[in-house]
């Protein structure tokens, strides 16, 4: 949990809220079909649901009050991996900053899977 500290208190930002803000402005990329996981049974990565975007998800957090953020994902069949990656690394750094005010040290982005057809 990250505390933000003001003139008026404090702020407890709980870690739920980053998973969810990064899912949400990753997922809203273009050439990101969703969020991804992989299943314990088979070992196949799976499309999540909108409620389940934060299973995608995994902050850390660094002792100098920023944090890491991965993020495994399934994109789009023919679009450019590298093109779908900067924009999310972007997109995913500038969302959080702006929400929660918290500085981001790393987006780590994992394409887990392609979706064909």
């Amino acid at each position: 949990m990250i505390r933000h500290n003001n003139e008026n208190g404090s702020v407890n930002i709980n870690p739920g809220v980053y998973t969810d803000i990064a899912g949400t402005a990753a997922t809203n990329c273009f050439g990101v079909k969703g969020m991804a996981a992989r299943s314990l049974t088979d070992g196949v990565y799976h499309l999540l649901k909108l409620e389940s975007l934060s299973k995608g998800v995994r902050v850390e957090f660094n002792d100098d009050d920023t944090i890491s953020i991965d993020l495994h994902i399934m994109v789009d069949n023919g679009v450019n991996l590298a093109a779908v990656g900067a924009s999310i690394i972007s997109e995913v750094r500038y969302v959080v900053t702006k929400c929660t005010g918290t500085e981001v040290r790393d987006v780590n982005v994992y394409i887990d899977s392609m979706m064909i057809g």
